[in-house]
């Protein structure tokens, strides 16, 4: 998604600008109740405006969590709650300050990683699965599933590679599986 922008004009270091919104765009800081917050406290970032799409495709109930209708005075239309903390910050630029949800951005995709844990649940060999994005030796991302099989169960990874494809698309499937008797 491209909302906003910011110049760097030199290395910076710590927490990410987002700098300001781009044309036609509204960009709000609110809390649990979509309300407005002040410069200087986080909040969930949530993006109006005429860039807004309509929703997700084929994701009905993931929309109506996703865009909720833009309550603010002069606004119509619908407003994208992107699960980003973020606040803005004195000189009227955003900075973004991580995930209020469980979503990871995986190259260039938005992934619910609770989605995937979902449907590892249910395959009839796994009784609890947890999914992460872990970062690999060479510094890139990937996701990693962790499972407790049911008793007497030995899932083979192909099976769930598999299972997984049926629902999702390739990206969202783990690239590794560790099975474990309980989990920490």
């Amino acid at each position: 998604i491209w909302s906003s922008t910011h110049e760097l004009t030199e290395a910076h270091s710590g927490s990410v600008p987002l700098g300001t919104p781009i044309a036609n765009t509204q960009i709000y800081i609110v809390d649990d109740a979509l309300q407005p917050l002040p410069a200087g406290v986080p909040g969930e970032l949530v993006i109006g405006g005429l860039g807004v799409v309509r929703g997700y495709l084929h994701r009905e109930d993931l929309t109506a969590e996703r865009f909720v209708p833009n309550r603010f005075p002069g606004s119509t239309g619908r407003l994208y709650r992107t699960g980003d903390l973020a606040r803005w910050c004195d000189d009227g630029s955003l900075e973004f300050l991580g995930r209020i949800d469980n979503q990871v951005k995986l190259r260039g995709y938005r992934i619910e990683l609770g989605e995937i844990e979902a449907i590892l649940c249910q395959h009839p060999d796994i009784q609890q699965a947890v999914v992460i994005a872990r970062d690999d030796a060479g510094g890139d991302k990937r996701l990693v599933g962790y499972l407790i099989p049911r008793l007497g169960t030995s899932p083979k990874v192909i099976e769930l590679r598999q299972f997984l494809l049926r629902s999702l698309p390739e990206f969202m499937v783990p690239a590794s599986f560790v099975l474990l008797e309980a989990f920490p």
